[in-house]
């Protein structure tokens, strides 16, 4: 008894340290915020998108297999009747109290579920990015700066620049075109093989991962050659610091002053950097899902927009507000455990 008395004061210790904790408060804090921020995004959203020409019974009305009466009908259905404020608010009451955000258009489907079949897809390969491109350029800004002014300098500079110089789209085709001239080694098209239920667990992974090199590079190398550049020139201002000079006359060895000092204070601006990529994760991949045919959201939600699929689309901005907001989130979470000095109530 006298046990489970002090194990209930101690959980009750527990629960209250971590209510009363900074990061606990800062968290709520912000998703309060984010609720005002998605409110307006989504009022705006909705707003421009009344502003375009016509609406998706446009594409409708030049079919004349279907009746005036029939596209009147379907205009009731889907509430294209009413003003768009009230479309709007009807709209929002049904996400507070029914989590739904309403009937595709073009699919007669619930939204949610069309953007739960491809939002796995779209995620699996973004992340993939992200992780191949932190992989590889800040080791890369590192040896850049520490070698400054040398070849290898030098070198990832020029490789650096003509990265940038290339838009996805030009490097999604030029990487079409390796990859018919060395067929079959890499696939193109889909995220899985013909035999894909006949293959085994592991088999099933390693079929999904070879399919994903040439979509990943495509997206990993634009992304890869700004970060590099923006490692080394953090690195090479904090390489400059009084206190690094300091540590080296007192004779610690290079590695640790870099890796450990220098390194330490030079990673803050990319961890601010990492918040914005986990934003544009799924925007960024969509040229990716077009090229290579990609079962992810950028094809649907193209058809979308092109169709005026007015839920869909708000869906598809709701939910890149949601990953601009937890991204900051997740970048201010980092910074603070990257640098204890730095107070969340003023990141």
């Amino acid at each position: 008894m006298a046990s489970s008395k002090l194990s209930l004061t101690s959980g009750r210790q527990w629960l209250t340290g971590i209510a009363s904790s900074e990061t606990f408060i800062y968290i709520i804090k912000r998703l309060a915020q984010a609720l005002l921020t998605l409110l307006l995004a989504s009022a705006l959203s909705f707003f421009i998108i009344q502003l375009a020409p016509g609406d998706y019974l446009d594409t409708l009305r030049q079919n004349p297999k279907i009746s005036p009466e029939r596209i009147e009908q379907l205009r009731q259905q889907f509430g294209l009747d009413r003003p768009w404020i009230e479309q709007y608010f009807r709209w929002l009451w049904r996400i507070v109290t029914q989590g739904d955000f309403g009937t595709s258009f073009v699919y007669q489907r619930s939204v949610s579920s069309l953007l739960w079949e491809r939002v796995g897809a779209t995620l699996l390969l973004a992340i993939s990015s992200l992780i191949v491109t932190w992989a590889i350029a800040i080791p890369l800004g590192i040896v850049a700066a520490v070698k400054q002014n040398q070849w290898s300098d030098r070198v990832l500079q020029v490789i650096s620049y003509t990265g940038q110089g290339f838009p996805s789209f030009i490097t999604a085709l030029l990487l079409l075109i390796f990859a018919q001239n060395v067929s079959p080694l890499f696939p193109v098209g889909d995220m899985t093989s013909i035999n894909h239920a006949d293959l085994t667990p592991l088999g099933k992974i390693l079929d999904v991962g070879w399919h994903m090199i040439l979509p990943t590079i495509a997206l990993s190398i634009t992304s890869f050659a700004g970060l590099q550049r923006i490692a080394r020139g953090e690195l090479l201002d904090v390489l400059r610091q009084d206190y690094i000079q300091t540590a080296r006359a007192k004779g610690l060895p290079e590695n640790r002053v870099i890796y450990v000092h220098a390194l330490r204070n030079a990673i803050n601006p990319l961890i601010t950097i990492l918040g914005f990529e986990l934003a544009g994760l799924l925007s960024g991949a969509f040229i990716a899902e077009f090229f290579f045919n990609w079962p992810g959201l950028g094809r649907l939600i193209l058809q979308a927009v092109l169709a005026q699929d007015l839920y869909l689309v708000m869906a598809s901005l709701v939910m890149g507000a949601v990953m601009l907001i937890v991204g900051n989130l997740i970048a201010d979470l980092l910074l603070k455990v990257a640098d204890p000095r730095i107070k969340l109530e003023n990141p």
